[in-house]
C-alpha cells in the first residue's frame, strides 16, 4: 500500500487487488449483496483505493482495515440509493397504471409541475442546484458526489438538506 500511496505503483496496486478483491467479493456477499453487485461494488472500492491512497495513513489504520471500511462504507451507499422511498403519487400511480394512455389533463398538469420545479430549481443558490440536481437527477450518493466535488461531505449534506428547504417552501402549493 505504501508503494501505491508514495510512488502510484501499477505493480503493488495489481497485487493489492489481487489480495483484496476476492476477499471483498466474500465480504460483500455475506450480507446479501448479489454476486454481480459485489463484482461492481469491488471494482468501485478498489478504484477509491487507487484515486485516495494519499490518505492512507499507516500510523492510523492497517491496510485491510482501511480498505475494508471503504467497501462497507460503499455497500452503504448502494443500499440507501436501492432503497429510496418512491414518493406516493408515483407508487400510487405505477399501482393503478393498467397500460393505459394518460389524458391530456394528466399530462398538461405533469408538464405543470415540471415547470414550476424547474422554475424553484433555477431560483436556489448555484451550489445548492449543482448539488441537488447530482444529488437526484444524476442519481449519485452523496459520497460519490463529495468524490467528484472535492467537497467534504458535510457540505454536500446540508447543500442538500437547505435546498430542498427551500424547494418543499417554494412549492408548497402544489400539495
Amino acid at each position: 500500500m505504501l508503494a501505491v500511496r508514495d510512488s502510484r505503483d501499477r505493480a503493488a496496486f495489481a497485487a493489492l487487488f489481487d489480495h483484496f478483491a476476492p476477499r471483498l467479493k466474500g465480504f460483500i456477499m455475506r450480507s446479501g449483496t448479489g454476486s454481480g453487485q459485489a463484482e461492481e461494488i469491488v471494482q468501485e472500492v478498489m478504484l477509491t483505493v487507487w484515486r485516495k491512497a494519499a490518505q492512507f495513513d499507516p500510523t492510523r489504520a492497517q491496510v485491510s482495515s482501511w480498505v475494508y471500511q471503504i467497501a462497507r462504507n460503499r455497500q452503504i451507499d448502494v443500499i440507501r440509493k436501492e432503497n429510496r422511498p418512491m414518493p406516493e403519487e408515483l407508487a400510487e400511480d405505477l399501482a393503478g397504471a393498467s397500460g393505459a394512455e394518460p389524458d391530456a389533463s394528466q399530462i398538461l398538469a405533469v408538464e405543470q409541475e415540471s415547470s414550476q420545479l424547474k422554475q424553484a430549481l433555477s431560483r436556489l443558490k448555484p451550489d445548492q442546484r449543482e448539488i441537488i440536481e447530482r444529488a437526484y437527477l444524476g442519481e449519485l450518493s452523496h459520497q460519490e458526489i463529495s468524490t467528484q466535488t472535492g467537497l467534504p461531505l458535510g457540505t454536500i449534506k446540508s447543500r442538500i438538506r437547505l435546498g430542498l428547504d427551500r424547494l418543499r417552501h417554494e412549492l408548497k402549493e402544489l400539495r
